[in-house]
C-alpha cells in the first residue's frame, strides 16, 4: 500500500467559483485522470486553503475522487494564514457558526450536482481541526450523504458552535481520529460525542490514538505530526470510503 501521506499528482487543478447566498466562494478542484463518480469535499483547517488543504485534495484526486476544497473564509475575504497566526486564526473560524457551514457545504453539493453529475449520496465530506467541527456540523443538516470523516475537530461538543443536540439528524456513516493528548477535544468531550451518535444511532467508527496531539496527521506541520497513528488514520480513512464510495458503484 502506497504511504496515504505523500503527495500525489492530479491530472488536473484548478479553482472554480461556487455562487452561495452570501455571494460567491472559491473552490480548489483536484480532478483524477479518468471520469469520477465519486467526490470528497475537503474543509479547511482554521489556515484556509492553504498548500496543505490543496495537497490533501490532489492526494484524493490520484485515488480516484473528484476532490474539491471550499474556501470558507470568503466572507470576509483572508484567503489563508501562516500556521503561527494562529491568534489571528481562532476569530475567523469563531464566526462562522452553523447556518454558514450548512450554507457552504450545501452549494458545493450543489454545483457537484449539476456541474458534475455526482450526487450526495456519492460524496463524502471530510474535515480537519476547524474543518472537523464543520464536517460533523453538515452530516447533522444535509441528508444523505455518502460518508463524514472528521480528524480532530474541537467544538462539537462544547462552545458556541456545540451541534451535539443535532446528532439525532444525521443519516451518513461517520468516522472520527483524535489524538489522546489533543487539549482541545479532552476525553470527556469525545465520550460525549461517541455516546450522542450512538444514541442517535449512527454508524460510526471513532478512533483515539495514543501518542498524538491535535494535528497530529498534518505532515505540513512537522513538530505536531506523529507518523505511525497518521498513517493508521489515513489507512482507516481510505478503507471506509471504499467501503462506502466504492468506485464505480
Amino acid at each position: 500500500m502506497a504511504d496515504p501521506n505523500s503527495t500525489a499528482s492530479a491530472a488536473t487543478t484548478e479553482w472554480v467559483t461556487v455562487p452561495t447566498p452570501d455571494g460567491p466562494m472559491r473552490v480548489y478542484t483536484a480532478r483524477p485522470a479518468a471520469p469520477a463518480d465519486r467526490a470528497v469535499i475537503v474543509l479547511q483547517e482554521a489556515f484556509g486553503v492553504n498548500d496543505h488543504i490543496q495537497d490533501i485534495t490532489r492526494r484524493y484526486a490520484a485515488r480516484g475522487f473528484l476532490a474539491v476544497a471550499p474556501d470558507l473564509f470568503h466572507r470576509n475575504g483572508v484567503g489563508t494564514l501562516d500556521y503561527q497566526q494562529h491568534a489571528e486564526a481562532m476569530p475567523l473560524i469563531g464566526a462562522i457558526g452553523v447556518e454558514a457551514v450548512i450554507t457552504d457545504v450545501g452549494a458545493v453539493l450543489a454545483y457537484l450536482g449539476t456541474t458534475e453529475n455526482i450526487g450526495a449520496g456519492r460524496t463524502a465530506v471530510h474535515g480537519f481541526c476547524f474543518g472537523g467541527r464543520a464536517a460533523f456540523t453538515a452530516a447533522t443538516a444535509i441528508p444523505g450523504l455518502g460518508a463524514t470523516v472528521v480528524f480532530y475537530g474541537p467544538g462539537i461538543a462544547a462552545g458556541p458552535h456545540a451541534v451535539l443536540d443535532r446528532a439525532k439528524f444525521i443519516d451518513a456513516p461517520m468516522l472520527l481520529h483524535v489524538g489522546a493528548q489533543d487539549p482541545t477535544i479532552p476525553a470527556d468531550q469525545v465520550a460525549a460525542i461517541d455516546k450522542a451518535l450512538t444514541d442517535a444511532g449512527v454508524e460510526f467508527d471513532s478512533y483515539v490514538y495514543d501518542n498524538a496531539g491535535h494535528a497530529f496527521a498534518c505532515d505540513a506541520r512537522p513538530h505536531m505530526y506523529h507518523a505511525e497513528p497518521a498513517q493508521l488514520a489515513w489507512q482507516r480513512t481510505h478503507e471506509f470510503l471504499e467501503r462506502h464510495l466504492p468506485a464505480g458503484a
